[in-house]
């Protein structure tokens, strides 16, 4: 009786021990498998929001500048060149490389005895012509008078004619006595036509006379001129370049000495395309006197000019597109002929325009405003100009609108934002945070606590933070490509 009972009693020991194994594995059955399917499932992280820069779209009356390119000019230069051949004798000291000269002043004197030479026999010359048209207009009146008392003596020779004639008629004189006085009216008639061959040689002569004294006169000049050629003078005050004489070098006739420019008269000469040139004469068809500034960086520093836009290039040259343009400079500042500057033209004024940042604007000509509830929308605009780094667009579209003022790949409509103004940073203390279910959290610092590579003290942070509700997205990415997943 007793072994029975305590041959039931095991029996029923074994029979509670083996329904508690049952209920154990099929309780470590279900957790096994509910935690296989919680690590299956993805993360629950909160939406992603980005701060960006934002501008508020104000439109305003804009002046658009047009950019190029263009070099420095003198409109005054002058070839120094010698007139006249000879030895240099004496040189003027600021006639070198870069030397500053006023007007007047004189550069290069030339040899000048072979012109003073030539000057002493021009003069001369003049005094024999002079001299000869005075004997020519004596010669003229002695032969005017001679020709008068010819003709005096030519008349009283025909009175005794007729008289010889009268008396002949009335039968007192002889024929003979006729005859001799119709001869001597003959010879009288001519001495009177040889006495105006004399005064028409004189007249000749005077004529000459006169010819010769203008040719004399004419080579004096000359002479005077040739002697003045000598000395070369400054035509204006300029500085003087490729200078290539000394004193005492023989040169010959039209030879470039130096080049004289003038530094103050500075002109800009750029090209634009054909599309800015139409821009710039708008619907008049004349270039404007638009307001120029031509700018030089020399080791950051900046030389910068003002002036206006003064002519345009008659013709486009062979092989050469757009519109050459001409700018006077006024008061270039240490600006020299040849530099090559950055020209900025002023355009005319237009209305209701909205300048932004060109990274402002996406390839489809869209930007994005921030709506009311801090997500973006897309909206399309009208371009206006684009100069350097900005865009001008039209503001009838975005009036008053939030633009974001750069653009990048992960923005696009309908993502949440944080509006940040137009030169305010991002807070770094606040990064994009995730919130993880406790399953997620469990893995975490399991794996956490498993690396055995992670210094004490940076293990205990990053526990510290997983025990927080959120975490770091930063945080969570990292410890994910770490563990593979």
């Amino acid at each position: 009786m007793r072994f029975l009972r305590q041959s039931l009693t095991g029996l029923l020991l074994l029979a509670m021990t083996l329904a508690f194994v049952a209920v154990a594995g099929s309780l470590m059955f279900g957790a096994v498998s509910e935690r296989m399917a919680r690590d299956s499932r993805p993360p629950q992280g909160s939406e992603r929001v980005f701060a960006v820069n934002v501008l508020t779209a104000e439109p305003a009356r804009v002046a658009p500048e047009l950019v190029a390119f263009g070099e420095v000019r003198s409109r005054r230069s002058l070839e120094v060149r010698a007139k006249t051949a000879g030895t240099i004798t004496s040189l003027s000291p600021r006639f070198e490389e870069g030397g500053m000269v006023t007007q007047g002043d004189t550069l290069v004197q030339i040899d000048p005895v072979p012109a003073e030479f030539a000057l002493t026999r021009a003069q001369n010359d003049l005094l024999d012509a002079e001299a000869e048209q005075r004997d020519a207009a004596r010669v003229l009146e002695l032969a005017r008078d001679e020709l008068a008392a010819a003709e005096a003596q030519w008349g009283l020779r025909q009175k005794a004619l007729d008289r010889q004639l009268d008396l002949l008629a009335r039968e007192v004189t002889t024929s003979a006595a006729v005859e001799t006085a119709e001869i001597a009216v003959s010879s009288a008639n001519q001495a009177v036509v040889t006495r105006r061959q004399s005064e028409a040689q004189a007249e000749a002569r005077v004529d000459q006379a006169v010819t010769r004294l203008e040719r004399a006169r004419v080579a004096k000049a000359e002479a005077e001129r040739a002697l003045d050629q000598t000395t070369l003078v400054a035509g204006f005050s300029g500085t003087l370049s490729e200078v290539a004489v000394v004193k005492g070098r023989l040169v010959s006739v039209n030879e470039k000495l130096a080049t004289l420019i003038d530094a103050e008269a500075l002109e800009v000469a750029f090209r634009v395309s054909t599309a800015q040139y139409v821009r710039l004469v708008g619907e008049s068809g004349q270039l404007p006197a638009s307001e120029v500034t031509a700018t030089l960086n020399v080791f950051g520093e900046n030389l910068v000019a003002t002036g206006v836009i003064s002519r345009e290039s008659a013709i486009v040259g062979e092989g050469e597109t757009g519109r050459r343009l001409f700018a006077r400079l006024d008061a270039p500042r240490g600006l020299k002929p040849g530099d090559f500057v950055t020209v900025r033209v002023r355009e005319a004024m237009m209305e209701n325009v909205v300048k932004l940042p060109a990274t402002a604007m996406d390839a489809q000509g869209r930007v994005m405003v921030v709506d009311e509830n801090n997500r973006l929308e897309a909206i399309s605009v009208t371009l206006l100009r684009r100069q350097g780094d900005e865009i001008l667009l039209s503001g009838e579209e975005i009036a008053g609108q939030k633009i974001v003022t750069r653009l990048t790949p992960l923005l696009g409509p309908g993502i949440q934002v944080k509006p940040l103004a137009s030169g305010q940073t991002q807070v770094n203390d606040e990064p994009d945070m995730v919130a993880l279910d406790e399953t997620t959290r469990a893995r975490l610092i399991a794996a956490i606590e498993a690396n055995e590579g992670m210094p004490d003290d940076r293990k205990a942070r990053v526990l510290e933070l997983l025990a927080q509700p959120e975490i770091p997205a930063r945080l969570l990415e990292r410890i994910q490509s770490r563990m593979g997943g």
